[in-house]
C-alpha cells in the first residue's frame, strides 16, 4: 500500500479464542480497533483474520545437505510467508540468516543458533559435532548468537548399538542447560528416543522436539513443569521411508523408529489431555519442503487437539510462548486473512486469502 493508505479489514478477526471482533484497521503498519480520523485511501477486505501463523520448528538456510546460499534461503522463507508464516522459530542452522532481518517482505526469525551434537552423532554439516566437555561452551556460543533459544541434539542412532541412543551424560546436560538459563536462553532438544528425556528433564530443559518417546510415566512430568513439544508430525510421518532405508544395516533401529511413528497420534494425544504445552512446527529445510504449517495443523486436529487449541497452537498461543505480540492494539500488523472460517476446517489455512507483513500486503 502507498504511504498514508489505511487497510480496512471486516468480517470475523479472530484475536483470541474467545476474543472476536467485528472489523481491525492497518494504519501506518500498525493493528487498531479504532476507525482512524480523516482516512481516505482505504482498502477494505472481507474475510477471518487470525495473527501471523507460527512454524516454531523450522529451518530457513538449510537443505538435507548443510547450509545454503541466501537466494535459497530467500525461497524458502517466500514460501513459508506466502502460506501465511510470518513467524518461525529457526530451531537451528548452520547458514548466517541475519540479513533477513533487514527486509521488510519476509518473515520474522527467532533463531536458535546452529545444532550442537555429539561427535559422528547427527546429519553431516548439520551442527557443532562436540564431546561433552565442551557442551557447556558450545551452548553459551550459541546463547549468544541465537535469539533466546539454544538447539542440542538429544539422541541420535548410536551405529555400535545399533539402535537410538542418548548422546549426553547427565551431568554436562545439568551444567550446559544451567549456563544457557544464565545467559538468558532456553534450551530445546532434538528427541525421537524415551531413554534421552528423564536426564534432559532432570536438567531442566524448556522444549522437546518430536518427542516421539514420551511415555505415561514422563508426560506428568511435562505437564507439572511446563515443558513444551513440538511434534513436528509431518516429519514423524517420514519414519517408515527411513526405516525401510535402514533396515538391512540397523534392523533394530529400524523397528523402533516404526514404533514411534505407529504411535505417534496416541503420544501427542496423551500429552494434550495431561495439558503438556503443544506447538506447530514443520521440520521444513532438512528433508522437507517450507509452506506446510497448513498440514502440521490438521495432523495435531487427528491427534487430538480441538480446532481451536490447534490454531492456538499456530498462532495466538504460540505468539505468547515466543513473547510476540498478536492482533493487540498498536502490534505490528503481522495477519493472515481467510476466505472461510478456519475454526470450522483447519483445512482452510492452506488457502490465505491475503498475507499482511509488517502492514503491507503480500503479492
Amino acid at each position: 500500500m502507498s504511504d498514508g493508505a489505511v487497510l480496512h479489514i471486516t468480517g470475523r478477526v479472530l484475536v483470541g479464542p474467545e476474543d472476536v471482533r467485528d472489523e481491525l484497521w492497518v494504519v501506518d503498519g500498525r493493528v487498531t480497533f479504532e476507525r482512524p480520523a480523516g482516512a481516505r485511501d482505504v482498502r477494505t477486505v472481507a474475510g477471518w483474520v487470525l495473527p501471523g501463523l507460527v512454524d516454531a520448528h523450522c529451518h530457513v538456510g538449510l537443505d538435507a545437505h548443510g547450509a545454503v546460499d541466501p537466494v535459497t534461503s530467500e525461497k524458502q522463507a517466500v514460501t513459508d510467508r506466502d502460506a501465511g508464516t510470518l513467524l518461525i522459530r529457526d530451531a537451528g542452522s548452520p547458514a548466517d540468516t541475519r540479513w533477513i532481518d533487514e527486509r521488510e517482505d519476509l518473515p520474522r526469525i527467532i533463531r536458535a543458533g546452529r545444532h550442537i551434537a555429539r561427535t559422528r552423532r547427527y546429519i553431516r554439516n548439520y551442527a557443532h559435532e562436540i564431546e561433552p566437555g565442551a557442551l557447556t561452551r558450545y551452548v553459551v556460543q550459541e546463547a549468544r548468537r541465537g535469539d533466546g533459544w539454544v538447539k542440542l541434539v538429544g539422541d541420535w542412532i548410536d551405529r555400535d548399538l545399533g539402535d537410538l541412543a542418548s548422546c549426553w551424560p547427565a551431568d554436562a546436560l545439568r551444567e550446559a542447560i544451567a549456563a544457557a538459563h544464565a545467559e538468558g536462553a532456553r534450551v530445546t532438544a532434538h528427541c525421537f528416543a524415551t531413554t534421552s528425556l528423564p536426564d534432559l528433564l532432570a536438567a531442566g530443559i524448556d522444549c522437546v522436539e518430536h518427542a516421539t518417546g514420551l511415555t505415561e510415566e514422563l508426560i506428568p512430568t511435562f505437564a507439572e513443569r511446563g515443558v513444551a513439544i513440538v511434534p513436528t508430525l509431518v516429519n514423524i510421518a517420514t519414519f517408515p521411508k527411513l526405516a525401510d532405508g535402514g533396515e538391512a544395516k540397523f534392523p533394530t533401529w529400524s523397528a523402533h523408529m516404526r514404533r514411534l511413528h505407529e504411535r505417534r497420534y496416541d503420544t501427542v494425544g496423551a500429552a494434550h489431555d495431561a495439558g503438556v504445552p503443544i506447538f506447530v512446527g514443520t521440520d521444513a529445510g532438512g528433508s522437507l519442503p517450507h509452506g506446510l504449517v497448513a498440514e502440521e495443523v490438521a495432523e495435531l486436529v487427528k491427534a487430538g487437539l480441538s480446532p481451536n487449541e490447534a490454531l492456538s497452537a499456530a498462532s495466538w498461543g504460540a505468539r505468547r510462548w515466543l513473547g510476540r505480540d498478536g492482533l493487540t492494539e498498536g502490534a505490528a500488523a503481522d495477519l493472515v486473512v481467510y476466505a472461510e472460517d478456519p475454526r470450522a476446517d483447519v483445512r482452510v489455512l492452506a488457502d490465505p486469502k491475503l498475507v499482511v507483513l509488517r502492514g503491507q500486503p503480500i503479492g
